[in-house]
């Protein structure tokens, strides 16, 4: 589907400076970009001139060298020049002459001056050489010599081997044809008639030389240097191509072709050997596989009125394998092939006879063509002899370029144009994918077809030729595309007559007028006509020159009028009007691709370089890019990783590039190898791509389809947004997601648009709360739209709210399917659908409106239950019919499920047999619906039959609601809920209703079985119990409880039960002690004026909690100056090697343990992971090694144990000591008050050394937990949650190594201190 397009046409004439000697041979010097051609020896000047033709806006010359060539045999008259390379590497130009001279011109680096050129013959050849070839990689020479021998030399001209060419070589290759490509060999169906063996033809070639040979030796190399090909005249027998090995061994001989001519090109590619058979009415081209056989071929298209016959016609293939040239007499062709189509895409007409064509071996399209003039008389000596006029050397270069049509809607029909030749193939994809190399229309052209132009607008096509332009009109028929229709034609010849002008490119406009660039005598020149669509004639042209404007830049707005072409520095300029206006805008070099694009008066110039470079303005969006397409939306452009990517247009500087993730991001998808883009259609959300054996594929990518679905919602079109989604299978919460507030204030639109009832249901079935603009597809385009912000708060809003997202939808489907007057079954169905869509399903709406059509009508009823039970699960409707109390609507339902009659039936006749209040109960106990079963009881006042069912089914707190204003059966039932919570052994509750009901008996049981907290609650009970308790036993229940708060450490509780309940102070006394309420004991002492017991007892337990106390402070003084700079030290080791510290690694080798770190074989770090990348690797699995086991939930317990352990020695012994100091600290802050109160009781008792010793000691603790805090904690929760703010999500591991990593991010992670307060001495005691 792609064309030729030129970028770069020049062209120097040798009349202006040397008199017009011919050019008998070209190369390029690819390190300058600038061709060698020599000029002569001819038979009146035997002068060799080698020149460098100097390419800027015009074609200029330098001399680099000139010499004598006499001709050194006197069968020769004159020598020639058979062949000429040139070594950018040394600046060295090698000429193998046809009298036998091998010659170098050395050029000196940075000087231009001839006398600083070395010329030397190298070596010289005494038979005479008929064809000479460098090989590709510049290390070898091949040279044919007129003794039929074929010479290899190397790059300094060594001799490697001489192979003689003889007819036994004609048996190198046995050929066994078996009919590639040949009408017999393919299927012609079952009706055809035996087919004699395909591999014999009806007529065998015998190699019949052509009477228009020209007995010429031609050399050809493969693209590698592995090969060569050699075609000669075998002793007059016939032509052969001869193939030999880089060492000089024949490999193959090709098998007799019938006039085959000597032209001969191997495919740089390598599979295929080109070269010409003239037959009596055409001429072909035709393929040999390396082994000789013949591989397929294709006929040359002739000129008008002449054949082929007589030309001398070459062949030469470019250096990539994609155009194969053919030189003819007057005009040099080049041809492609697609899809096993060979297509003519350009002919340069040069007038005169091509001599020699020469590729550029790193431009793939960019080529030189030495031109011959025509042979005239002169008078050399006084004696007349022929001399060819003044030759003339083309430089052009072209690009692959798809002519397709506008991509903005509505004007986006896919139209491309293919050139081939006098014909145009058309095809309009949005109305016909038709495949390559057919087409939709095949358009006739009077001569080669050059170029053609879409106008913006797609309302004309341009076609240039060699003599003129065609204009179409495209003519639509919505929504198909009619063939074109022809409405002008202008002549160049007739427009611009004097001048023979070549055309190169076209460009058409929507106002009529057609802008041609065009090659003449003064150089490039942009040829501007307008048409007239009233007389559909042509306006007088004018003409402007171009200077450095190389070529048109195609315009992506429908309505512009303007036109754009770029120069050789990438700069734009506007020639609408014949006047240069350059643009702000421009590309920072040539481009060769270039597309301008207007966003709201935002222009924007896209380009793309020969090597993938794409570019906006000046800005490089990525490497390697292979193709782009740019429509309203996106710029589209493929890879050469294969992908498919597409760009938001928007300002420059906020263009982002997809990565290369098709699995997540939409705007990336991955595509066949190789492929490009040729159209895109907007309005039908495809693209069409082309593979590169030339099949196309059609497909819908993902962000296209979600981008036009979006813009048909905006539009209010629900129909066509509705349609896509459901071909295209995209979620169709689009819908709504995208524009909620929209959607809700058009929902009736939304109905009438898509009308179908099926339609609308399946919309209904596919809603969910998720938001899809969030997650699936998520709007990745940089917005600035404020109404759009607006949207999505809204939908936040709504989304946080109690209301479901699915409940809104289907009330509002709802609201509106219910207001119409008439409702009919589609209407009624929508209905039912919506009820059984919500979230949760409303069963009994959707079964209500059944029951309303059983009374009108019962076959509809039947269509509604048959596709309300397609929506929902049989079983459940049905008992949702029974939970309506409608028997017979139930018996519908139950109809439709696979249920067997004999199990529902029975029990429908039984409930039509019971009253209405029984049969509801009936019902609801059998749909286990208790509460409503039990109000049923209840109404029917069978109270003794509801107490059975309240305690077969716990129905309590129900029953308590139902009763709560009859008192006698409510005094009942609470006496039954209390023994309900007493049989599970919930004795609080229990008891508390018993002590309501005034059962003291068993809420003293309950009270006492509750526990220490309801001691208080029990003894009371226990004194309220008539007939009242023996003494004995509520002493024994006051001292059990006084020994249970005593165990629980409730010290003061003890004291009251003691003193209160028992009546025994010298009992209370001890407790208050223990609990360190020392003053509260001294009052007691004081109040019940036993003052004795101050020294006894009161003094005992003060001396008791000093030295509990003491001790205490004593082991934590201890503990912190162990562990504190044991945890100093472990962090210190981590930090001078941490891989050794955590992960175990052994000094040398060897199996050591030290003293942190453990050898963990579940962690032993693999593929040079760090210990700080380890658990950070998205790309992670669960086992790290194949000699790993698996993480399991065994290993997970087994290393938590470890951890808790924190066994010294570990990697998880920092932890656990860091933990244990924080519990120390803790645990002495609470201790603090009982401290203060001792201290107190000392001072007050005169114990004031005993006093100051435990305040010291308290300090000194204090003091030393402060500085460890310091030590061990040292950061805070600032820098807690500034960790945990730039923490990403990450693979996290499984089992024992997820506790390993547990202990390594608390190890990392700033913990927050314990709080400890500054101890504050008692000032008494200084």
């Amino acid at each position: 589907m792609r064309n030729l397009r030129n970028i770069r046409y020049n062209a120097w004439d040798t009349s202006t400076s040397f008199h017009g000697s011919a050019i008998t041979s070209s190369c390029w010097d690819p390190a300058k970009d600038e061709i060698l051609c020599t000029l002569g020896p001819d038979a009146i000047d035997g002068r060799i001139r080698l020149l460098r033709i100097l390419e800027h806006v015009s074609s200029e010359c330098q001399e680099v060298a000139s010499w004598e060539a006499p001709s050194p045999n006197p069968d020769l008259a004159v020598d020639r020049v058979v062949s000429l390379h040139h070594f950018a590497d040394s600046l060295t130009t090698c000429l193998v002459l046809e009298g036998g001279d091998i010659v170098i011109v050395v050029e000196s680096e940075g000087q231009s001056s001839s006398d600083s050129v070395y010329i030397e013959i190298k070596g010289s050849i005494d038979e005479g050489i008929t064809a000479a070839s460098w090989s590709p990689d510049e290390e070898l020479l091949a040279i044919t010599t007129k003794a039929k021998t074929v010479v290899f030399m190397s790059r300094m001209f060594d001799g490697i081997t001489d192979v003689a060419m003889t007819v036994e070589d004609l048996n190198a290759s046995k050929h066994v044809s078996v009919g590639w490509g040949k009408k017999e060999t393919q299927f012609q169906g079952r009706g055809a008639k035996a087919l004699k063996d395909p591999t014999i033809p009806e007529k065998v070639d015998q190699g019949i030389i052509s009477p228009a040979d020209d007995s010429k030796t031609s050399i050809s190399w493969r693209g590698d240097g592995a090969y060569v090909a050699i075609s000669a005249i075998e002793n007059g027998i016939r032509r052969v191509i001869r193939v030999y090995s880089r060492d000089g061994v024949l490999d193959s001989a090709s098998e007799p072709v019938d006039h085959m001519d000597s032209a001969l090109s191997w495919r740089p590619a390598g599979n295929l050997i080109a070269s010409i058979q003239r037959l009596e009415d055409r001429v072909d081209v035709i393929f040999f596989e390396r082994n000789g056989l013949r591989h397929g071929q294709f006929s040359l298209r002739p000129p008008k009125d002449r054949t082929l016959i007589g030309d001398k016609i070459d062949l030469s293939w470019n250096s990539d394998s994609t155009v194969l040239a053919v030189t003819l007499d007057e005009r040099i062709q080049l041809w492609t092939m697609g899809n096993y189509h060979w297509y003519l895409k350009q002919e340069i007409f040069t007038r005169d006879q091509p001599t020699e064509i020469v590729w550029h071996p790193e431009k793939p399209l960019r080529l030189g063509a030495a031109i011959a003039g025509k042979f005239v008389k002169r008078s050399y000596k006084r004696c007349p002899v022929l001399k060819r006029d003044s030759g003339k050397l083309i430089q052009a270069e072209y690009i692959f370029e798809v002519a397709h049509g506008s991509l903005s809607p509505p004007y986006d029909y896919g139209a491309v144009a293919v050139i081939d030749g006098q014909s145009l193939k058309v095809t309009s994809f949005r109305t016909a994918n038709v495949p390559p190399p057919m087409a939709m229309f095949e358009l006739p052209i009077s001569s080669s077809a050059v170029d053609v132009a879409f106008s913006p607008a797609n309302s004309f096509m341009a076609i240039l030729h060699q003599t003129g332009v065609d204009l179409y009109e495209w003519i639509t028929q919505q929504p198909k595309s009619l063939r074109p229709r022809l409405i002008g034609t202008t002549q160049f010849a007739k427009e611009h007559p004097g001048d023979h002008l070549s055309p190169l490119q076209i460009f058409v406009t929507e106002t009529f007028s057609i802008h041609c660039l065009c090659s003449g005598r003064e150089g490039l020149l942009i040829f501007s006509q307008g048409f007239d669509r009233s007389n559909g004639e042509f306006s007088p042209g004018s003409t402007m020159y171009s200077g450095s404007i190389f070529g048109f830049s195609r315009l992506t707005q429908a309505i512009s009028e303007d036109v754009v072409a770029q120069d050789a520095l990438g700069k734009l300029h506007g020639i609408a009007n014949q006047a240069d206006e350059l643009y702000s805008v421009r590309h920072n070099s040539q481009l060769p691709w270039s597309e301008v694009i207007d966003l709201a008066g935002n222009v924007i110039a896209i380009g793309l370089s020969r090597n993938g470079h794409l570019y906006a303005n000046t800005r490089l969006l990525l490497k390697n890019c292979t193709s782009f397409l740019i429509t309203p939306a996106h710029l589209i452009l493929t890879t050469t990783n294969h992908l498919l990517k597409f760009i938001h247009l928007t300002d420059v500087d906020l263009m982002e590039v997809p990565p290369d993730d098709p699995e997540t991001d939409e705007r990336c998808r991955s595509i066949e190898r190789g492929g490009r883009l040729v159209t895109a259609m907007p309005t039908n959300m495809s693209l069409v791509l082309q593979m590169p054996r030339g099949n196309l594929e059609t497909i819908f990518p993902r962000a296209m389809v979600v981008a036009g679905i979006r813009k048909l919602i905006e539009a209010l079109d629900y129909a066509r947004a509705f349609a896509f989604c459901r071909t295209q299978r995209v979620d169709m919460n689009i819908l709504y997601d995208h524009k909620p507030t929209q959607f809700l204030s058009h929902i009736g639109l939304f109905l009438d648009q898509v009308q179908d009832i099926a339609n609308i249901d399946l919309f209904l079935s596919s809603l969910r709360d998720e938001d899809v603009t969030q997650t699936m597809y998520r709007d990745t385009k940089v917005s600035k739209d404020e109404s759009r912000t607006t949207e999505q708060s809204t939908q936040q809003n709504l989304a946080s709210g109690d209301v479901s997202k699915v409940n809104m939808i289907c009330d509002a489907v709802l609201s509106h399917l219910q207001s119409r007057n008439t409702k009919d079954h589609g209407t009624l169905q929508n209905i039912i659908t919506a009820n059984i869509c919500k979230s949760p399903p409303a069963f009994e709406d959707g079964l209500r409106v059944v029951v309303t059509l059983m009374k009108e009508d019962d076959k509809l009823a039947e269509t509604a239950v048959e596709h309300i039970c397609f929506l929902a699960d049989v079983n459940t409707l049905y008992d949702e019919a029974l939970g309506l109390y409608h028997l017979d609507l139930a018996l519908l339902v139950a109809q439709q499920s696979q249920r067997d009659p004999r199990e529902y039936l029975p029990f429908i006749q039984n409930l039509h047999q019971l009253p209405e209040l029984r049969m509801k109960f009936t019902i609801d106990d059998h749909l286990s619906r208790r509460e409503k079963a039990l109000s049923h009881l209840t109404d029917m006042n069978a109270h003794k039959e509801a107490q059975d069912y309240i305690v077969k089914h716990s129905l309590y707190l129900a029953a308590l609601k139902l009763y709560r204003y009859d008192t006698t059966n409510l005094a009942l039932l609470r006496g039954l809920y209390a023994t309900y919570l007493e049989s599970k052994s919930k004795y609080r509750d229990a008891g508390l209703i018993y002590e309501s009901l005034q059962d003291y008996t068993a809420a003293t049981r309950c009270y006492r079985a509750a526990g220490v907290s309801c001691w208080r609650e029990c003894l009371f009970a226990a004194h309220q119990q008539t007939p009242a308790p023996a003494p004995d036993a509520l002493n024994e229940l006051a001292t059990t409880l006084a020994e249970a708060v005593y165990e629980a450490k409730d010290y003061a509780a003890a004291a009251t039960i003691h003193l209160e309940h028992l009546g025994s102070l010298e009992a209370a006394i001890p407790c208050l002690c223990k609990g360190y309420l020392f003053a509260d004991a001294m009052r007691l002492c004081i109040q019940r004026q036993k003052t004795s017991l101050l020294s006894t007892l009161v003094d005992t337990g003060i001396a008791d909690s000093l030295g509990s106390t003491t001790e205490f402070l004593a082991d934590c003084k201890s503990q912190l100056l162990a562990q504190v700079p044991r945890i100093a030290e472990l962090r210190r080791k981590a930090a001078q090697n941490p891989l050794g510290f955590y992960e175990g690694e052994r000094a040398g080798g060897a199996d050591v343990p030290d003293d942190v770190s453990v050898a963990a074989s579940s962690r032993v770090t693999h593929g040079g992971a760090s210990l700080f990348t380890r658990y950070t690797g998205k790309n992670s699995v669960g086992t790290l090694g194949t000699g790993v086991s698996r993480a399991t939930s065994k290993n997970r317990r087994r290393e938590e144990k470890k951890r808790a352990r924190g066994r010294k020695g570990t990697v998880y012994e920092e932890e656990y000591l860091v933990n244990s100091v924080r519990r120390l600290v803790e645990r002495l802050e609470t201790t603090r008050p009982d401290i203060d109160r001792l201290v107190a009781a000392l001072v007050r008792r005169s114990m004031v050394d005993r006093a100051k010793a435990v305040e010291s000691l308290a300090a000194d603790v204090v003091e030393a937990c402060q500085k460890a805090v310091k030590e061990v904690f040292p950061g805070g929760k600032e820098e807690q949650k500034e960790v945990e703010q730039g923490a990403e999500e990450e693979w996290r591991p499984m089992g024992g190594d997820a506790v390993f990593a547990d202990a390594l991010e608390a190890a990392w992670r700033k913990q927050e201190p314990p709080v400890i307060a500054t101890f504050e001495r008692m000032s008494l005691l200084g």
